[in-house]
């Protein structure tokens, strides 16, 4: 089946990216007018155009070189320069420190988005490679480096939201955003059937969350992605070191793992520390053999044991 795509439906995945683009640059605007909770939800808005475009330009195959180089210089404008300034403009007493820190800031981003362009016609990449980002994502990154910002609307004047602090936890984020530590792609994340309906109701949940407290959900999720981080590196080296996990699904790759690691599911150990009567006889004994043949005397009558009777040797 030849699926036919007419000329308007291939501009929709490029008129997102430019309705993302604007809503980077009002973040600016925002800024300016002492509006900060605007800013922040101009680039989070952004953030959620930038995840639509790419999907439905494949989904309608209207995916473009044009399109591409759009959605990178989007991109460098709403998750680097706007959050920047953003930054910048909220520290007002802010001196030429800050200026340098927004710099670094915004070259990283663009540093960033350019290595994105040219790993994508890397052909010598492992499979593997598809379920991870080289470095902090755009998205991710423009919204990191606003977290003091929300933590001062949050919770107000704080050392959250010094200066010095906030320019190394700036030029933190921009450091990430160049490094080659891996983190998760969700592009390649497949949920189950089963998993449906839980999924929609973790949606609704989140979109509850949001509605009601949208600052501390957007602390709590900026928070769960930098946890999720040393996870990601020690997907990637195990991944690295198994070959034979490149082409399987994840439940193969989960009885890879269990069958490679050392520790298999078994048995409790033997408790090591003291414990009383009979509990100790069945810890060190097999349960056939945990009874113990009571004592006789020499005309074959019993003979009641000092255990038996309560009384303990002096």
């Amino acid at each position: 089946m030849v699926r036919v795509t007419t000329p308007g439906v291939r501009l929709l995945p490029n008129a997102i990216t430019v309705l993302a683009l604007c809503a980077g640059l009002s973040a600016v605007q925002f800024a300016l007018t002492k509006n900060y909770g605007m800013a922040i939800a101009s680039i989070g808005i952004a953030a959620v155009l930038d995840s639509l475009d790419g999907r439905i330009a494949r989904l309608l195959d209207a995916t473009s070189k044009m399109g591409a180089e759009l959605d990178s210089l989007s991109d460098g404008i709403s998750f680097g320069v706007a959050p920047a300034l953003v930054i910048y403009v909220w520290q007002t007493g802010a001196d030429r420190i800050g200026w340098v820190a927004s710099l670094i800031f915004a070259v990283c981003m663009i540093l960033r988005l350019a290595r994105f362009n040219t790993l994508l016609d890397d052909t010598e990449q492992p499979p593997y490679a598809s379920e991870f980002f080289v470095g902090v994502p755009a998205p991710a990154g423009g919204l990191l480096g606003m977290l003091p910002l929300v933590a001062y609307l949050q919770w107000g004047e704080g050392w959250w939201s010094s200066q010095y602090v906030v320019w190394a936890w700036t030029v933190a984020i921009a450091a990430l955003l160049i490094s080659r530590i891996p983190t998760l792609s969700l592009k390649t994340v497949k949920a189950p059937p089963k998993a449906i309906a839980p999924l929609l109701l973790g949606v609704a949940l989140l979109a509850a969350a949001i509605i009601q407290f949208p600052l501390v959900a957007l602390l709590a999720a900026m928070v769960l992605y930098l946890a999720h981080i040393p996870y990601s590196v020690y997907r990637h080296r195990w991944l690295a070191a198994h070959p034979e996990a490149w082409t399987v699904p994840p439940r193969e790759r989960r009885a890879i793992r269990r069958a490679r690691s050392p520790r298999r599911l078994g048995l409790r150990p033997p408790l090591r520390r003291r414990v009383a009567g009979a509990a100790m006889r069945a810890v060190r004994l097999p349960r056939e053999t945990a009874r113990v043949p009571r004592s006789t005397s020499e005309n074959g009558q019993r003979r009641r044991s000092w255990r038996q009777i309560g009384l303990r040797r002096k």
